[in-house]
């Protein structure tokens, strides 16, 4: 990922300079959405399932040790290797040690936010080892030499127009060549050679089941699979947060997960992997990589109860028209914040949010994402380390909030600017927030006087309960 160097709304603005991008990006996003509330409210029992994944994995991270230990005594047992890694240098050293001992050359890699997280592309590219993402999406990004930027559809940002420039210069397909279809049989063919002359392979985990010594990969596209049948050497790299206790609660997850991503009833493979192939070698590595610092807070330690489904992605209105690179972390949006802001050297992404909690109210596992961004706001209060500037005026906005005179008086002053004023000359006093947005219209009155007015029985009942 690229050194952050810029707050999230000075990054955003770059993305939001092409507005029909913002909304092309901001309608497929929102496909991906209704789709999932389609898949959702064709389960009766949804709710009853988000509660029980909530329950299951805040039940797996209180036991996290003892399930930790059986998942590995289980893998030891069928053959697995285990490794532990306490952080993403590690984690990077314990592959290159396992590759360079079987003299690899070339990696064929699977979709893995936790390689992305640990910067592993890089590092092993730099010792000599050629690795090939094999993810459609990813391998568009890593021939685009970019990040993803989104965590289930990682090219999300790039039009098929682009992406067929892309082909016409890597992989030699006809100049102007923008069918999707045409695209992806190119891409097949690109990376069926990959698969057949790799030395090994390598996925994420999107489950560990502590029972079984097993883990679990979910692909639409089937390269994991490919991947990790076809060398003799496979690595599967998993954080701390991914074991759960045995299949029924993998099962309960499963169900969840591909509706709220793509309103898919399940991943098209959903493959369990737990002993080596004959004459092979299997390796898991176990990352923490900070994930134990979070759960010593108990609210931001929920962030790690995520499935990475994207949902909170696919209907945040900040993410989807701001772009992902806007973050300045290797997960962007709602989960990206929660899990990922003291990686931003800028401060600035708890601010990316209108706390309308939307992400909250789409995740699978209930974690309330809402509730963790605010923490993460109050949290760089307490630091004093609150960014560009918010440390000299948002006392002086607390004071002006808790005085019902100068609230009153300053929405009124601002009603009657909206009326009068043109909107050109106010909206440079919006800030980034206004650049992209027509300001409102001003209403007749505040929404006190409203209630006045039309429901003055509420204001004395409200009186009466005080």
């Amino acid at each position: 990922m690229q050194k952050v160097i810029q707050t999230h709304a000075k990054a955003a603005d770059i993305f939001c300079r092409d507005e029909s991008r913002v909304d092309w990006h901001s309608k497929a996003l929102w496909v991906l959405r209704e789709k999932r509330d389609r898949a959702a409210s064709s389960l009766p029992e949804w709710e009853s399932l988000r509660a029980l994944g909530s329950q299951i994995k805040l039940h797996t991270l209180r036991e996290l040790p003892s399930y930790l230990e059986a998942f590995e005594a289980k893998c030891l047992s069928q053959g697995v290797q285990v490794h532990w890694a306490k952080d993403g240098a590690e984690h990077n050293r314990i592959v290159h040690d396992i590759l360079s001992r079987h003299g690899v050359k070339k990696l064929v890699k699977s979709k893995s936010m936790l390689t992305e997280e640990c910067h592993l592309n890089p590092f092993l590219e730099g010792k000599g080892i050629e690795v090939i993402d094999t993810d459609l999406g990813e391998r568009i990004i890593q021939l685009n030499h970019q990040p993803p930027s989104h965590i289930v559809v990682p090219a999300i940002h790039m039009k098929k127009e682009e992406v067929g420039d892309l082909f016409h210069e890597k992989l030699g397909t006809p100049k102007g060549e923008s069918d999707p279809t045409r695209l992806t049989r190119a891409a097949r063919a690109h990376l069926r050679e990959q698969f057949l002359s790799a030395d090994a392979a390598m996925t994420g985990v999107n489950m560990a089941v502590a029972s079984e010594g097993a883990v679990i990969v979910c692909t639409n596209e089937g390269n994991a699979d490919m991947g990790a049948n076809l060398p003799k050497l496979q690595l599967h790299s998993m954080g701390i947060d991914k074991i759960v206790p045995d299949l029924d609660s993998a099962a309960v997850l499963l169900r969840m997960l591909a509706r709220n991503a793509t309103g898919q009833p399940i991943t098209t493979y959903s493959s369990l992997y737990r002993t080596p192939k004959p004459g092979g070698e299997m390796h898991v590595i176990i990352v923490d990589n900070g994930r134990s610092d979070m759960m010593r807070d108990k609210l931001l330690g929920e962030a790690l109860k995520c499935i990475r489904c994207g949902g909170c992605l696919n209907t945040c209105p900040v993410y989807r028209r701001s772009g992902g690179y806007s973050y300045g972390h290797t997960i962007p949006g709602p989960i990206g914040i929660a899990v990922g802001a003291d990686e931003d050297s800028t401060h600035s992404s708890p601010w990316a949010c209108t706390l309308c909690g939307s992400c909250s109210f789409v995740c699978p596992t209930k974690v309330p994402l809402d509730k963790i961004i605010f923490h993460r706001r109050r949290l760089y209060a307490e630091r004093k380390s609150l960014p560009y500037g918010k440390s000299g005026y948002m006392p002086l906005v607390g004071r002006f909030m808790a005085s019902p005179l100068l609230l009153d008086s300053g929405m009124a002053a601002a009603r009657v600017a909206l009326k009068i004023l043109p909107h050109s000359l106010l909206k440079p006093m919006s800030g980034a927030w206004g650049k992209y947005r027509e300001l409102p219209a001003a209403p007749g009155s505040s929404f006190e006087g409203w209630v006045k007015k039309n429901r003055p029985e509420l204001l004395v009942k409200s009186k009466g309960e005080k």
